[in-house]
């Protein structure tokens, strides 16, 4: 089989047998994914990272121990608990110690023809769904994870800063729940996808100071905390969504100041994301900006890395 390897900074393609699953675990074969910032960060060191990555995806389930999945179309959740310790027993997988992470630590990820994951972490694509909006679940539900960790009033307004692939699905996430979002970037472009559902966007030429209870730093820079931070308002809510490679300098003064919280956010709830992407109010086709066969990895990371882009797909061969 095909798979990307990441290691030093280069992209290749190289041929691998074919993995065997374990008990528990589905084989899987690649339809389509997705290059996401943090798959960039990767190529860029972050984690020190070498191997197949990718982790947003949908395949095909080749091989299972459950008759529900055999055959079916599927996403899944990216990371492989032990399923015994305290934080898998409070339903916290993504935070077991002893986790693997699909495509980031310890497990070859899913740009690759076949691979494979916990039966536990698949869900099933709705019919009507096509693959090309399905493989927008795992960022979609990062975005809903911030519905998760706290309660926003109705209503209430929220900075969202940073125009990229993830700002973009957490702009549309939170207006469609009931929330006014302002949608900071550089590219009105991509600021205009946000609009057409009603988003209120600003191209950035300078950034207010003190005026959000609910700011999410979504830039994907080292200097998007520091900006987030100075937009918020005493006692207000920070949400860190960034992954970069290397050390974040940021002054801690005006965080204590002005008791400003700060909550690092990342994966989330599957069934909630695939609902709303089913339903068809989410820009998504819109925000793909190019297609390559995994074949054409490296030609595909160099896409995913000009200025602009947005979403890059990897698409398996036909079976």
């Amino acid at each position: 089989m095909l798979a990307v390897h990441l290691e030093q900074g280069r992209v290749e393609v190289r041929r691998r047998p074919r993995p065997r699953r374990r008990p528990g675990w589905a084989l899987l074969r690649l339809r389509v994914a997705g290059i996401c910032n943090t798959d960039l960060e990767l190529l860029r060191g972050y984690y020190s990272f070498q191997g197949t990555p990718g982790h947003e995806f949908v395949a095909d389930v080749v091989e299972c121990d459950s008759e529900a999945l055999a055959g079916r179309r599927v996403v899944g959740e990216i990371n492989a608990a032990c399923g015994q310790c305290e934080w898998c027993q409070r339903g916290l997988g993504r935070h077991c110690p002893q986790r693997t992470v699909l495509g980031i630590a310890g497990l070859p990820g899913a740009f690759s023809e076949y691979f494979t994951l916990p039966e536990a972490n698949l869900h099933l694509v709705p019919d009507g769904v096509a693959d090309e909006e399905a493989v927008f679940t795992e960022p979609v539900a990062a975005a809903c994870e911030i519905l998760e960790q706290a309660s926003l009033p109705a209503g209430a307004r929220v900075a969202v800063l940073g125009d990229g692939k993830l700002g973009l699905l957490i702009a549309q996430v939170l207006q469609l729940n009931g929330l006014e979002v302002k949608l900071y970037g550089r590219h009105p472009a991509k600021l205009a996808i946000a609009a057409g559902l009603g988003i209120e966007t600003e191209v950035v030429s300078s950034l207010p100071q003190a005026r959000y209870d609910w700011v999410v730093e979504a830039t994907g820079s080292r200097g998007g905390l520091e900006q987030a931070v100075r937009m918020a308002r005493p006692r207000s809510t920070v949400f860190m969504k960034s992954t970069v490679h290397g050390a974040v300098k940021l002054d801690t003064a005006p965080i204590v100041v002005n008791e400003i919280t700060l909550i690092g956010s990342r994966c989330g709830p599957f069934p909630p994301a695939l609902k709303l992407i089913a339903s068809g109010r989410l820009r998504l086709r819109e925000m793909i900006t190019g297609e390559y066969p995994l074949a054409e990895a490296e030609r595909a990371f160099r896409a995913a890395a000009r200025r602009g882009a947005l979403k890059i797909l990897l698409r398996a061969a036909a079976s």
